[in-house]
């Protein structure tokens, strides 16, 4: 079942989504070379927690953590651990929150100290991604419009693997809702775009191929063939005319501009 959101309710889901940029924001000042995503995932917890709001991922079906953070060849899903973030690495870390009777949820890739070019080009263009989907979010589209926008620039035109296993997916008082919203598809298919629908559209695309497979944890989702993949995410409204992002990059890019550890500029 498809639970449409009334204008207030949308109200708290964007404190809640905003709630989850301010977080990744303030990781965006915290990464750097040597410490580790266990560091980081403590961090964020704290920082939650002392807004007043619940982490939506923890103890969710089991899952141990604050944020999922996946390095390198890990997709998405990733176990905060104690290994430790080298230069050059790319880090996708992605929060939820709980508030007011409301999810937010959305995901962001960094890059620690110098990167390769080839996975600028990808977190780049996975963002690109991310909000050619969000363009098509109106009413009177379908989410396979979303999914084909993303599919059209990240595989078709630069020839990375799409995700299929996992998608995006609506939300509100449950964190996964329906509808799913994939990164590959047809035009003109599945669910219709009504207005107060709200869902989290998040591009998981690889540098390599598409196939993926789970580390013993059971969680961690990794390419199979071993390249790095980007994620990046966002909750949205469904408008008429455009789009309604609730949750927002542009604290989050300011300060990883600020950060003199992570590799900025593009985007």
């Amino acid at each position: 079942m498809i639970f449409y959101k009334t204008k207030e309710e949308v109200e708290l889901i964007r404190k809640s989504s905003l709630l989850v940029s301010a977080t990744l924001a303030e990781v965006a000042t915290y990464l750097k070379p040597g410490i580790t995503t266990l560091q980081v995932d403590t961090f964020a917890e704290k920082f939650i927690r002392d807004n007043g709001a619940v982490p939506s991922f923890k103890n969710y079906k089991g899952f141990p953590f604050t944020c999922c953070i996946s390095v390198n060849d890990a997709i998405v899903h990733g176990f905060p651990n104690n290994d430790i973030l080298q230069d050059g690495d790319i880090v996708s870390v992605d929060v939820g929150v709980y508030m007011n009777g409301f999810h937010g949820d959305s995901a962001y890739t960094f890059a620690i100290g110098e990167i390769k070019p080839e996975l600028k080009q990808l977190l780049r263009v996975t963002k690109e991604a991310l909000y050619k989907g969000i363009e098509k979010a109106i009413v009177g589209n379908r989410v396979g419009d979303i999914a084909y926008a993303i599919q059209e620039h990240t595989e078709r035109k630069h020839g990375y693997g799409v995700v299929r296993e996992l998608v995006g997916h609506g939300l509100g008082r449950q964190l996964h809702e329906e509808p799913q919203v994939p990164n590959f598809g047809k035009r003109g298919t599945l669910t219709k775009l009504h207005e107060g629908l709200v869902i989290a559209i998040e591009p998981m695309i690889n540098l390599g191929k598409k196939d993926v497979f789970y580390d013993d944890d059971g969680w961690t989702v990794r390419t199979k063939d071993g390249k790095p993949s980007a994620h990046y995410e966002h909750t949205i409204c469904v408008q008429r005319n455009k789009a309604d992002i609730l949750s927002s990059f542009d604290i989050i890019e300011k300060n990883e501009k600020a950060n003199t550890n992570l590799e900025s500029g593009y985007y």
